[in-house]
């Protein structure tokens, strides 16, 4: 990466940009929306030159290996693109989750961070031969791949997807489409969600020819479901460069093609409550990102806010977990990057003797 330097928006910026009613609104109650001006443009410009110096440009031999979704955990946090980092917990950001989910922002742990690339192949007849094909994508709900169980009832979310985009829908399409839900009797939202790839007998394939004829095949009358309910009322997202899609572990939603000999570049994340231990990370954890010898992770904790810090699972002021004997040592660890310990030396709350 160009700058890999740790670079956060320091925590005083946390209102400038918050989430309208009408978006907590949509939501809760449809299960998405779409916020075009939540991150800094300067910001996001500089994310997506980090990117570009990342991926294969469109339409070269190397683009036409990535047809799956995900980066292949080569850009995830934390990443060597300071860009990265401040995006992935921006406060605007955090501060957003926190409000759709009606917790404080401390309450929330990072569970997913990770730039994605998506390339227009360039037959614009979009029929893979591979079930892994990423880009006519199959309707889907994402907790089968976030979660060892199943989302709770409707009114009672644990997490917080986004999508940020990073080029505008005109320029290269390829938007997210999603399914309203429209109310608790809602067909296309049954109770429980088995109709999607990966969950009973039915495989992950993301194709969407080849998955719904999977799908047909394993369980018509699922299969019948989703040509009724789900496919039939999509609503595209149509993006901005920057724009955020919010939605939910158990939103129907899936990736439309993107235009030939193009690529479509987003950030992909993930946040959910605290104490939700079946939400469970997408990498590799912060703690192995501290085998480097440059220290970079070591770093990027000691220069982050307390939220930040708290949102990657480090132990909040107040916790139980913070003693003399443990404000000393974490100390001792961290002191020569820098980091400053009295927010949890005022809080603690057993001082062994």
């Amino acid at each position: 990466m160009p700058d890999s330097s740790i670079a956060f928006v320091p925590s005083q910026q946390l209102s400038d940009a918050r989430l309208s009613q009408t978006h907590i609104h949509s939501w809760r109650e449809q299960g998405f929306a779409l916020v075009h001006d939540l991150l800094p443009q300067s910001l996001l410009v500089e994310l997506k030159h980090d990117a570009l110096h990342h991926y294969p440009a469109p339409g070269t031999e190397a683009a036409r290996s990535y047809n799956d979704f995900s980066s292949g955990q080569s850009l995830v946090f934390p990443s060597r693109s300071a860009a990265f980092n401040a995006v992935t917990l921006h406060p605007a950001l955090l501060q957003a989750a926190a409000d759709l989910l009606d917790i404080a922002v401390m309450e929330l742990r990072l569970t997913q961070s990770d730039l994605w690339p998506k390339y227009g192949s360039p037959d614009s007849q979009t029929d893979s031969d591979h079930e892994d094909d990423n880009s006519d994508q199959r309707m889907h709900c994402d907790y089968p791949n976030h979660s060892l169980v199943h989302p709770p009832q409707w009114d009672q979310p644990e997490a917080v997807e986004m999508i940020v985009y990073l080029n505008n829908y005109e320029e290269c399409e390829g938007a997210t489409a999603v399914v309203p839900r429209s109310g608790p009797e809602d067909p296309a939202y049954p109770w429980p969600i088995v109709q999607t790839p990966g969950v009973g007998d039915l495989a992950y394939i993301n194709d969407r020819r080849k998955a719904e004829a999977h799908i047909a095949e394993q369980d018509p009358q699922g299969g019948a479901f989703r040509a009724q309910h789900l496919y039939p009322r999509e609503m595209v997202a149509e993006y901005q460069f920057g724009s955020a899609l919010l939605y939910r572990h158990d939103t129907w939603h899936r990736g439309r093609p993107v235009k030939p000999d193009t690529l479509r570049l987003v950030q992909n994340l993930t946040f959910t409550k605290a104490g939700r231990e079946w939400l469970t990370p997408a990498h590799t954890g912060w703690s192995w990102s501290m085998y480097e010898p440059d220290k970079f992770m070591e770093k990027l904790i000691a220069q982050a806010t307390v939220e930040q810090r708290t949102v990657l699972g480090f132990p909040a002021p107040g916790h139980d977990y913070w003693t003399a004997y443990t404000i000393a040592a974490v100390e001792a660890r961290y002191a020569s990057h820098g980091m400053d310990m009295s927010p949890y030396r005022l809080n603690a709350r057993h001082f062994a003797t």
